[in-house]
């Protein structure tokens, strides 16, 4: 009976690991990438994932013109898929507000990509609403029909993505938590050259 509950247990913690899931095909980092990424407090690195999917989308909130990630080089941008009827993006805000407030004058730019989950979701005024409730003050973009989301290959809310200044992913969490690791990145990218 021992047997049974260890293999149990084993069974469970390998089902419940971040990596257990981990798809090609939703561009999600390998588990060498996911380690390469823990180590970035012991050798100051974070792994390169490519060219960030340029924005494309034309509504904007907290911004009086669309922002495009080419006109932001030499910025650190820190891109979250969002919907603001989702419980666990809420709780993301208060850190990104806080980031917002301690680094926007050291380069790094906050935006909110806004892929609505249900139909009133879809409604300018709703998320405009919810922007101004939530106190959001960093750019928030509407992308009802998904092409920023897609261009990601994003299947999570929400998901954090931190962009170098050259326009790279450096840096990707999925769901709530690993704070002090996300201010880690977006403080190490904000001092590489």
């Amino acid at each position: 009976m021992k047997i049974f509950y260890v293999g149990l247990f084993i069974l469970l913690l390998v089902a419940c690991s971040p990596w257990a899931k981990v798809s090609a095909e939703a561009n999600l980092p390998t588990l060498r990438e996911f380690n390469d990424h823990n180590q970035l407090q012991m050798d100051k690195t974070l792994p390169d994932f490519g060219i960030a999917p340029e924005l494309t989308t034309t509504v904007w909130i907290n911004s009086s013109t669309p922002l495009r990630l080419e006109d932001l080089k030499g910025k650190v941008i820190l891109l979250e898929m969002w919907t603001f009827g989702c419980i666990n993006c809420r709780n993301v805000i208060p850190s990104l507000k806080d980031w917002h407030a301690k680094y926007a004058q050291e380069g790094l730019v906050i935006i909110g990509n806004h892929y609505p989950e249900f139909d009133q979701e879809h409604d300018l005024k709703n998320l405009t609403d919810a922007v101004q409730k939530l106190g959001i003050l960093y750019p928030v973009t509407q992308d009802n029909d998904g092409k920023t989301w897609q261009s990601y290959n994003n299947v999570y809310w929400p998901t954090l993505y931190i962009i170098d200044k050259n326009g790279h992913i450096r840096y990707k969490h999925i769901g709530e938590g690993s704070y002090q690791k996300t201010e880690d990145a977006i403080r190490f990218l904000l001092e590489e050259n």
